[in-house]
C-alpha cells in the first residue's frame, strides 16, 4: 500500500463517475482537487461529510477547489446518495478498490477492539499540477469543508 506524503505526485486515475462520465486526475489540471475517500453511502458520518461539502461547495469553488468523492459503493448507490442529498459533485464507484489502494486509503482498522481491513477516511488536497498539497487523516465529518478552507494558500 503506497504511503503518499505532501509534495508527492498524486497517482493518476481513470474512472467513471456515478453517471458513467469519464474522469481522471488530468481532468482537474489547473485546478485544486479535494479527492475524498469515504467508507459508505448513506451512513451517518459519510452523509455528514458529504452534506458539509455540499453546503460549502460554492465557497470551495470560489477558492478554486473542485470536489470528487470515492468509495467502494457502486454507481447506482452513488446516484441515489447524490439525489437524496442533492450533492453538486461527482462520486466515483471504486468497487475494485484500485484508486482507494493507489492512494493508500485502504488498510487495517479497529472497531470495538476487533481489527479488520477497510477504507480509511482520508482526503487529499491536490494542487493545480497534480501534487499532493495536504492530507487529511483526521477528518471532521461535520466540518470538513472548514478543514480544507483552513489550509488553502
Amino acid at each position: 500500500m503506497p504511503t503518499l506524503k505532501i509534495g508527492d505526485k498524486a497517482p493518476d486515475f481513470h474512472a467513471v463517475t456515478q453517471t458513467g462520465k469519464p474522469v481522471s486526475l488530468k481532468s482537474f489540471q489547473g485546478k485544486k482537487l479535494a479527492l475524498y475517500f469515504y467508507p459508505k453511502d448513506n451512513t451517518p458520518g459519510c452523509t455528514a461529510e458529504a452534506c458539509n461539502l455540499r453546503d460549502n461547495f460554492q465557497i470551495l469553488r470560489e477558492r478554486g477547489v473542485d470536489i470528487l468523492g470515492v468509495s467502494p459503493d457502486n454507481g447506482a448507490s452513488h446516484q441515489k446518495f447524490i439525489e437524496k442529498y442533492v450533492l453538486p459533485f461527482g462520486l466515483i464507484p471504486d468497487i475494485e478498490k484500485k484508486i482507494i489502494r493507489d492512494y493508500g486509503a485502504w488498510g487495517k482498522k479497529k472497531l470495538y477492539g476487533k481489527e479488520y481491513e477497510g477504507l480509511i477516511r482520508t482526503t487529499f488536497l491536490i494542487d493545480e499540477h497534480g501534487v499532493v498539497e495536504h492530507i487529511f487523516t483526521k477528518v471532521d465529518t461535520k466540518n470538513h469543508a472548514q478543514q480544507i478552507l483552513a489550509v488553502l494558500t
